[in-house]
């Protein structure tokens, strides 16, 4: 019954059997399941490792049973973390493949895929991307790291985005949390809002991509230079991929319209997100351009870190948070 919780038969057993006698020993215990009394003892200390049971293990020495409750609320907890943590790496691993694909494409060029459409510098992506957005027929999927657009820009992009949601088109698109500090970002979204757009925000975003009715992606040839081009996907297995992706990184947004829940701790979800990049290697440049900050914005955040984790160098602070398990 407790598989799923990490236990094995013999461990369930043994929990099962010190839950319903609470003076039952290692003895009484390997006669009631026909286990050796060694076996018995590793038994307890995979519970004890699980924080279902507290105290010494040797023979002859007490052992507690932790409440239930509490025992399995936190074994709960932790299989819970490492879900979020095999899903925040699905992620990466999309946005990775997503990036490989687009350099591959580059690289080779077009003419051998007919799944792939090279388009080499900004104009060529513009004037492509104007073509797919104007024949879309039923989802518009979007996700737009790096600053926020200036009141011309959104002024520019009003007219296509009503003609849009007039003719039904299911529009969603990706910002970064700092977009909110932005007035008339924010009053955009409030006016799509109203007009069945929706706009969720996220710490910080691997990428920029555009999804075209679940048929069609486009990203970048190099996701920290936007400007030197992109490739446009049609292979049905790519794009369901980084529809996956969208579609994970959405659930954890949050509505542009609504004001971010309050920081439980010291660091906030900005400063965790910079943690986590920086963890995996990413220079200050790279971090910045996935926050949509800029570089000092970026080196100031790691301060506050290392100065909240009491952290003299980059390398201790790393330390420090992985033994806090904010990793």
């Amino acid at each position: 019954m407790l598989e799923a919780l990490g236990l094995d038969p013999l461990a369930e057993q043994t929990y099962q059997l010190m839950l319903s006698e609470t003076d039952i020993d290692v003895t009484g215990i390997a006669r009631r399941t026909g286990a050796e009394p060694g076996d018995v003892r590793a038994a307890m200390d995979r519970l004890a490792a699980l924080s279902l049971l507290r105290g010494p293990l040797r023979d002859g020495s007490p052992v507690r049973l932790v409440n239930p409750e509490y025992g399995l609320e936190a074994l709960l907890a932790r299989q819970q973390a490492e879900l979020v943590e095999r899903q925040h790496h699905i992620e990466r691993s999309r946005a990775a493949a997503a990036a490989l694909v687009a350099k591959y494409a580059h690289l080779h060029g077009a003419a051998s895929h007919p799944d792939v459409e090279h388009l080499d510098g900004a104009e060529a992506v513009r004037a492509r991307l104007v073509g797919l957005v104007e024949n879309v027929t039923e989802q518009l999927d979007a996700f737009s790291p790096g600053r926020v657009q200036t009141e011309a820009n959104l002024a520019a992009a009003r007219p296509l985005d009503e003609r849009l949601l007039a003719r039904g088109v299911r529009m969603r698109t990706l910002y970064v949390d700092s977009v909110r500090g932005h007035q008339p970002s924010l009053a955009y979204s409030a006016w799509l809002d109203a007009r069945g757009g929706q706009t969720r925000t996220v710490a910080a975003l691997p990428l920029r991509m555009i999804i075209v009715d679940r048929r069609s992606a486009l990203v970048p040839v190099n996701p920290e230079r936007s400007e030197e081009g992109a490739v446009l996907l049609h292979g049905p297995g790519t794009v369901a991929a980084l529809c996956a992706l969208f579609e994970h990184v959405w659930a954890t947004g949050m509505p542009l319209v609504d004001p971010l829940p309050a920081e439980d701790g010291e660091l906030g979800r900005q400063e965790r997100e910079v943690l986590r990049l920086l963890a995996q290697g990413l220079t200050d440049e790279a971090v910045a351009l996935r926050l949509g900050v800029s570089v000092r914005t970026t080196r100031r955040i790691t301060a506050k870190i290392m100065e909240v984790l009491g952290a003299k160098s980059r390398f201790q602070a790393g330390l420090r948070a992985s033994e806090l398990g904010l990793l």
